[in-house]
């Protein structure tokens, strides 16, 4: 009976809709072989179900947590001016210091948490509490509270991709993985709404920089615009919580040991596209070894074990070509991470003072300038997504260029002698660093093997962060009223885009592992 019952199950394996495992490269033994089986299984499972009316709503949603990524920090940027004014800051990039503190923490603590708490909850609670600490900050009493309330803001926005990344790929068919870049036109759309709504507040509503005093009551602009902000994201909190559902991911469900719940929910989201599933909970537990459920309590507590003695940050390191393509990608994501805050989030900032000195001070051209800069984002975005298709260029080709680029353009724009021919070359770093993100966001996924991709995320992300938080310390010391920052920050995405062309792997045309 027992050969019987090990042959039947070895059969019913063969019939399974399970694809090729990982490449020889790859090191055996990194993870549970049964967890691996069914999660291809359920991978095979969502193909054959398709693009379908639950994939493109979760797409909008997930958008706003794209959005949300981008819109805070330009937030912070936008308020600098102001509210360094009305306090008379000696170091105004202490509050963009305190941003960058908070998105460490939150891309550390939603990252790693969605996987012991589930995905729905972290997947509604970070623009919930973005909401909510934006909406506070506007009644604060001194920079101190603000930096604050910034700081917890930033929490709940650094959770933003790691886990809206997770459930979109956990949902969306291999066809379709191209979307992942389609994706950045969200950030590029929230810069735009930031500035956008910012112009006629803080143009009209704040303090001049040639004003000699900055009263709370002439400075309420920055004010009105943190309100509207957070009014926006809890909108978006609104949408998420109770207008969609969110099921809960069948992969997330599976490693729990939930085979059942797993399957109702891809069931679930054939319906919802008006198709149906073969699918069974056979279809799963014919991977289970002698009766034993391979993702069970146990199988479960391993696997956490596992994190814990690294065993997935050693997979990316296990062979020569892995540990120096990882290494490469973090250097990318540090450089960028700390150009990219260093030049961008103090523009508004650097724009008034040297705006000064061209004769040209006023809040309302700064913002206006800033809005003409967003405007360029968006075509910047939708081009990335073209470049990466594109034969013998590729995903490291639009990478690299633009990522040189924006370099390039922002060392050219020290040379800027009017204020028009500031916002120029303001507007072409704007749309090259557009094309250079929606790169890397699809590229960075790419080049991680699935097992270990959420751990290779997640370096590359605290790698951005960390840097990040260097960018205000910096700014502090280089003097923002001199071009130092723009020099080093040039200098980091030329680098950036140099390292990109002797990464080794090149995914364009080839389906992710």
């Amino acid at each position: 009976m027992a050969s019987n019952s090990t042959k039947e199950a070895a059969e019913l394996r063969e019939l399974s809709p399970v694809v090729e495992g990982p490449p020889p490269a790859l090191p055996k033994g990194t993870i549970d072989p049964i967890y691996a089986a069914k999660a291809k299984a359920l991978n095979a499972e969502i193909q054959k179900i398709g693009m379908g009316w639950y994939q493109w709503q979760l797409f909008v949603v997930v958008g706003f947590g794209w959005a949300s990524d981008n819109l805070w920090p330009i937030v912070t940027s936008l308020i600098l001016p102001p509210v360094s004014k009305e306090f008379d800051l000696d170091k105004p990039p202490l509050l963009s210091l305190a941003q960058n503190i908070g998105l460490l923490v939150g891309a550390m603590f939603w990252g790693f948490g969605c996987d012991i708490f589930g995905r729905r909850w972290a997947f509604n609670l970070t623009i919930g509490i973005t909401s909510v600490f934006g909406l506070v900050a506007a009644g604060s009493p001194n920079f101190v509270a603000l930096g604050c309330f910034a700081a917890f803001w930033s929490f709940g926005v650094g959770g933003n991709l790691p886990v809206d990344s997770a459930i979109f790929l956990e949902f969306l068919p291999g066809s379709h993985q191209y979307l992942l870049t389609i994706l950045s036109v969200f950030w590029a759309l929230a810069q735009l709404l930031a500035t956008l709504i910012a112009w006629p507040l803080l143009g009209n509503l704040t303090c001049q920089e040639t004003s000699t005093t900055c009263t709370r009551s002439e400075n309420m602009g920055w004010r009105y615009f943190l309100i509207c902000m957070g009014a926006i994201a809890m909108v978006m909190f609104f949408l998420r919580f109770v207008c969609f559902t969110l099921f809960e991911s069948p992969k997330y469900l599976m490693g729990r040991g939930e085979d059942e719940q797993a399957i109702s929910v891809v069931h679930e989201v054939a319906k919802r596209n008006k198709k149906s599933s073969s699918m069974t909970l056979m279809d799963l537990q014919v991977f289970d070894q002698e009766g034993q459920q391979g993702t069970n309590a146990s199988a479960v507590l391993a696997r956490k074990l596992e994190k814990l003695n690294l065993t997935h940050v050693r997979a990316l390191f296990a062979t020569k070509k892995l540990a120096y393509s990882t290494t490469l990608i973090m250097l990318v994501w540090a450089f960028i991470g700390l150009g990219y805050p260093l030049y961008n989030a103090f523009l508004p900032y650097i724009q008034s003072t040297r705006g000064a000195s061209f004769g040209d001070s006023s809040t309302y051209i700064t913002y206006r300038n800033q809005l003409i800069i967003a405007v360029l984002g968006v075509p910047g975005a939708l081009i990335g997504g073209a470049l990466v298709e594109v034969p013998r260029f590729g995903r490291k080709g639009a990478l690299s260029v633009s990522t040189a680029l924006t370099g390039v353009f922002l060392f050219a724009s020290t040379t800027a002698l009017t204020s028009n021919s500031l916002l120029g070359w303001n507007c072409a770093f704007s749309f090259t660093s557009n094309v250079m993100y929606a790169v890397l966001y699809a590229y960075t996924p790419e080049i991680f093997p699935t097992k270990d991709r959420g751990t290779g995320n997640a370096l590359t992300a605290m790698s951005n962060r960390v840097f990040g938080i260097m960018a205000p310390i910096v700014a502090i010391y280089a003097n923002l009223e001199t071009a130092a920052p723009v020099y080093v920050s040039g200098a980091l995405f030329i680098t950036a885009g140099v390292l990109v062309t002797i990464l080794p792997y090149e995914p364009r045309g080839k389906a992710s592992l």
